[in-house]
């Protein structure tokens, strides 16, 4: 069975906007659509008078289901012939969502939303989830360009290989082009932007063109080959690597990248790359993990 779509759910404008890019997503994909409310408490001890989420507690359930229903209409406008099914489960959102996330395709959340997943990105949930979800996830947020690219953060790693099939099959299933830009600098096979100029080192800049080039060719060549429908831009540009990506999301209707590139600290599971575009994209953001 064709894993699904999940998108966590609390009634928030910004869930809503999740739950219709995930519909989108998952009419799509071809999969069902699974709505996810995760019922927590902020802290690990129940309050009085037993869980908070039973049937004697009415006026709460009968919240949730309100919200749900909510969240169900609109994914309908969106993929009338998704399969939907919903789910409340008592836990924290980011550990609920983690577990959903091992049986899902996609695992799609708002930027912003009430209760649990309240302030997503500025509470880290969103991070959390880049970092330790099982599939892609993919988070709502900025204004898209309807008729833009997709733009894929290209960083040539053997982790951001997933990424960039994903990407490659997310432009194929929208029928847009795709925007595979690769920023370099001085310091990019360190991946680091100190308080200094890396653009002004004494280096072999022609040299170091030319092998961006070439990695930028080469992680491209395969997948334009399984996907000769895609229109690619290859897009080679000396900067700092945040900014340039940033600016860049300004054109695109999906930013794509993975969770960690080349360079930086051994163990980390997401990157500053990443975290940058998870908080300052101009639209929506996929981070895709690598193989573990």
């Amino acid at each position: 069975m064709a894993k699904p779509v999940v998108v966590g759910v609390d009634g928030s404008p910004s869930s809503l906007d999740a739950v219709e890019t995930a519909a989108h997503e998952a009419a799509l994909s071809g999969v069902g659509l699974r709505l996810v409310h995760a019922f927590g408490w902020p802290s690990i001890h129940p309050p009085p008078g037993g869980p908070p989420w039973s049937p004697a507690r009415a006026g709460v359930r009968e919240l949730v289901d309100g919200a749900l229903a909510d969240a169900e209409q609109r994914a309908r406008e969106v993929g009338p012939r998704v399969d939907i099914t919903r789910e409340v489960t008592v836990g924290e959102p980011l550990m609920v969502l983690e577990i959903e996330s091992r049986t899902a395709s996609l695992v799609v959340v708002g930027s912003r939303g009430l209760g649990g997943f309240g302030s997503l990105l500025l509470g880290s949930t969103a991070v959390h989830l880049a970092a330790y979800g099982h599939c892609p996830v993919l988070v709502v947020r900025g204004r898209p360009n309807p008729t833009g690219p997709v733009l894929l953060a290209v960083d040539g790693s053997p982790a951001g290989e997933r990424a960039v099939e994903f990407a490659f099959a997310e432009a194929s299933m929208r029928g847009a082009d795709l925007l595979a830009l690769h920023v370099w600098n001085t310091w990019s096979e360190r991946a680091y932007e100190g308080p200094g100029d890396p653009l002004n080192m004494v280096v072999d800049i022609d040299r170091l063109r030319e092998e961006e080039q070439r990695l930028l060719d080469e992680t491209l060549s395969p997948w334009q080959t399984r996907y000769p429908q895609v229109a690619v831009e290859r897009r080679l540009v000396r900067s700092r690597i945040r900014p340039a990506l940033i600016e860049a999301s300004n054109e695109a209707r999906l930013v794509v990248v993975g969770a960690r590139g080349r360079g930086g600290f051994t163990g980390l599971l997401l990157g500053s790359v990443s975290q940058a575009l998870l908080h300052h994209a101009h639209c929506s953001v996929a981070v895709v993990r690598g193989k573990e």
